[in-house]
């Protein structure tokens, strides 16, 4: 019974390690306490996966991303999207929107791929209670260089703020993540509406997948096919979110590094080829 669980334990102890060194290496007991938070929550997630909840990605995106959404990024002002990176980068230190950055979307998906669009994204998180849930429409192929564009946006209008030594720079990072957040969700309920699929901001317009995408093909955590199996049926094909050819074992499989975990495939597949 216990081994069930494996996964979810070693999930909690990773995040645990996280929490205590940045808690010592930093001096702050705010990382202890932030990653611990993060990590129960995930660990919690994943029992109750491994359970047969239906709603325990929800109840992690919601746990996840209200808490970094409105604690982090509103109550204590934290940029945490793309531009706070690159201000925290520029600034030259180690603090929380780098510190999220490297964990969740830059060494992290070395380990769990996309997982954080899938579970932690609070954009995302919104976007997936819309009603498209099964893309409606085939993936528009040359529109996922607008990521490309919106993430050279973003480096563009940081580094002109520095250059130009525009005053009161940790203010205006705080209303460019208001700002931010109400576009992304602006934009990205249209882009749902638009193409009938939840997930369409995702695999055309987000700037954070430049980092993810590449890290994400060498994934520990994946979803794996055993081709001896598959009956080549399809339903997989068509339940994923993210267009991900997840009836190919190969990791060079089409669109295989936006697979965001979420698992729908192994629920619809018929012969238990997926795992």
């Amino acid at each position: 019974m216990i081994r069930k669980y494996t996964f979810s334990m070693i999930m909690f102890i990773l995040f645990e390690i996280i929490a205590i060194t940045l808690w010592l290496t930093k001096d702050n007991l705010f990382y202890l306490l932030n990653f611990s938070y993060i990590g129960t929550c995930l660990a919690l997630g994943t029992a109750l996966f491994t359970a047969g909840k239906s709603y325990a990605r929800h109840f992690v995106q919601l746990a996840v991303g209200t808490y970094m959404l409105f604690y982090l990024g509103i109550i204590s002002q934290e940029n945490m999207q793309i531009e706070g990176f690159w201000y925290y980068l520029f600034l030259g230190t180690f603090e929380a929107a780098t510190i999220h950055y490297a964990i969740a979307k830059i060494f992290g998906p070395l380990i769990f791929g996309r997982g954080w669009c899938g579970y932690a994204c609070w954009t995302a998180m919104i976007l997936d209670f819309l009603p498209f849930k099964r893309p409606q429409k085939p993936r528009v192929k040359k529109l996922g260089i607008l990521r490309y564009v919106m993430f050279v946006c973003s480096l563009a209008l940081v580094s002109g703020l520095f250059l130009m030594k525009v005053a009161h720079l940790e203010k205006i990072m705080f209303y460019l993540f208001l700002l931010g957040n109400a576009f992304y969700y602006i934009v990205g309920i249209t882009l749902a509406y638009i193409f009938k699929d939840n997930r369409a901001f995702c695999k055309y317009l987000c700037p954070i997948t430049v980092f993810l995408k590449p890290m994400s093909y060498y994934s520990l955590l994946r979803v794996h096919c055993d081709e001896n199996k598959c009956i080549h049926c399809n339903k997989c094909l068509k339940v994923c979110p993210m267009n991900v050819e997840v009836n190919n074992e190969s990791r060079r499989r089409k669109n295989g590094t936006d697979c965001i975990l979420c698992y729908e495939c192994t629920k619809e597949c018929p012969v238990k080829a997926l795992h």
